[in-house]
C-alpha cells in the first residue's frame, strides 16, 4: 500500500467541488498512478472516515503560451471523486 502523502495531493476547493461536499462527495487531486483502492485505503487512514465509492478521472494538460511566443502546456493530473458514508465528514471541506 502506498503512503497517503503520495496519494492524496491536495483538495480541489472550486465552486463544484465545494457543492458536492455538501453531497458526501468530495474532490481530491491525487497520484496519477494512485488506483481507486490507495485512493479508499488513503482517505480512510487519513481522514478516520468510510468510503462507499471513488470515481476517478484524468484531467489533461491545456495549451497556453509562456511568454511572448514560446508555447508550452500546463501538467496533466488526476482526479477523485470520493463518496462517504452517510453522517461522515472530512473537518478541511466544512465551514465552505
Amino acid at each position: 500500500m502506498k503512503d497517503i502523502d503520495f496519494v492524496i495531493q491536495r483538495p480541489l476547493l472550486t465552486e463544484k467541488s465545494v457543492k458536492l461536499a455538501r453531497l458526501n462527495k468530495y474532490s481530491l487531486r491525487v497520484h496519477p498512478t494512485s488506483t481507486k483502492i490507495d485512493i479508499r485505503h488513503a482517505v480512510e487512514k487519513g481522514f478516520g472516515v468510510k468510503v462507499t465509492d471513488v470515481n476517478t478521472s484524468r484531467v489533461r494538460g491545456k495549451p497556453r503560451r509562456f511568454g511572448r511566443f514560446r508555447p508550452g502546456k500546463t501538467a496533466s493530473w488526476k482526479k477523485a471523486v470520493v463518496t462517504l458514508r452517510a453522517g461522515d465528514k472530512i473537518a478541511l471541506f466544512e465551514g465552505l
